[in-house]
């Protein structure tokens, strides 16, 4: 995940990057194959791996998709747990070398982990995103740009609330040049794409079996990374710390952002029927649980 991030990245390039990872050789060796990949493609990005915190000094951007995966017999609260400690060690690194940077987090359980990343760092909430809804969205305008046979350019689609389950697709916000796709599909064909949008990670790692999406979900970090770096002013949907917004307080949640310079610039508040802010709130909720387990 992390070293596609780099790939995407440098790609674009979008500025020099580096690898870090605990394993010896690993981030290094990655590193030097991406940066041998540049002249090919006429990019001028910088790529170096280490295994040393000193060398991401001063970044303006730091992704963290550090984590264990869940595996079995562990209990989520045992994944939550390892995974608390390993942002733990993982943001006080950062802090220390970069206090400047904005933390985009990638790491599940994702809410939880953003949360505990907000609170760990001492950031304000503008400079601690959490990446799911671009992620969330991509899937879903993938899946409505199948279904319809159109161009995936042509498609825009929202999805709020918390990266699992209890996701919010929102088919009204959702289009195809501008006319929604609850003008253009049948409710049941909606549903079924929404589903599928909301079993999209699980989907993959049921065909991978020993891992799980990594391409896309790189992409979309990559995306915040671009708006952020080109002070764009993009709005995509990012989990945010909430202070009132929707009526939550306290929570990372999915929910509408304008990505600038400082990080979130802005939240906006759109207007959601009874039955998707009822919606939103179970997502929150569930959130809500995920955090109380680390105390965060």
């Amino acid at each position: 995940m992390g070293a596609t991030c780099g790939h995407w990245m440098a790609s674009k390039e979008l500025g020099d990057i580096v690898l870090i990872d605990v394993i010896p050789g690993l981030p290094q060796g990655k590193g030097l194959d991406l940066l041998e990949a540049m002249p090919i493609e006429k990019r001028d990005s910088f790529v170096l791996g280490t295994e040393d915190y000193k060398d991401t000094a001063n970044s303006d951007i730091v992704v963290i998709t550090a984590g264990i995966a869940r595996k079995p017999g562990m209990s989520r609260d045992d994944l939550l747990n390892t995974n608390y400690k390993i942002m733990q060690d993982v943001v006080s690194k950062v802090v220390t070398h970069s206090p400047n940077c904005v933390l985009i987090i990638v790491s599940n359980p994702l809410d939880a982990m953003a949360q505990t990343a907000y609170k760990l760092s001492g950031f304000s909430r503008n400079r601690v995103i959490g990446m799911a809804g671009v992620l969330d969205s991509a899937r879903f305008r993938a899946f409505i740009a199948m279904e319809l046979g159109v161009s995936v350019e042509n498609v825009t689609a929202f999805v709020l609330g918390g990266h699992g389950d209890t996701m919010v697709p929102l088919p009204r916000y959702s289009t195809v040049a501008g006319v929604p796709i609850t003008e253009l599909m049948e409710k049941s064909t909606i549903e079924r794409l929404v589903q599928r949008t909301r079993d999209g990670g699980a989907e993959i790692v049921k065909y991978l079996k020993t891992g799980s999406a990594y391409y896309a979900p790189s992409a979309a970090v990559t995306e915040m990374v671009e708006a952020i770096l080109k002070d764009k002013k993009k709005i995509l949907p990012c989990a945010a710390y909430l202070e009132g917004e929707y009526g939550i307080h306290g929570l990372f949640v999915g929910v509408p952002c304008k990505l600038g310079s400082r990080g979130i610039e802005d939240v906006w508040e759109i207007h959601l029927t009874d039955e998707e802010m009822a919606a939103l709130k179970k997502s929150a909720d569930s959130v809500k649980e995920l955090v109380a387990v680390v105390g965060v």
